[in-house]
């Protein structure tokens, strides 16, 4: 019995967290190196983003490649202690291709 209620526990604890999951968008404002976060204006607010190891990158080659006034970066983001911290951060479009016919 004593496990069955263990695991509904952590069940419930798990929903939060995937629900605080959100994106945004946008463009790169400010980028701050030694605390490896970067500003993202997104829809008319700044969004402070931070970054770790964790953090995936996709057609960037990493933090460093951040520049302030790039446009259309895109953050898969979740709260950690108050931060917004990135799980996955990218330049979107270029992609899609679609069928030509």
């Amino acid at each position: 019995m004593k496990k069955i209620v263990t695991l509904a526990a952590l069940a419930a604890l798990a929903v939060p967290a995937t629900a605080s999951a959100r994106e945004v968008e946008g463009t790169v404002v400010a980028v701050n190196r030694d605390a490896r976060t970067f500003n993202l204006r997104d829809e008319g607010r700044t969004v402070r983003v931070k970054v770790n190891r964790s953090t995936r990158y996709e057609r960037l080659s990493g933090f460093a490649a951040l520049r302030v006034g790039m446009r259309r970066i895109e953050a898969i983001v979740h709260r950690v202690n108050g931060r917004w911290v990135a799980t996955l951060v990218e330049r979107s479009g270029g992609g899609g291709g679609g069928d030509d016919d």
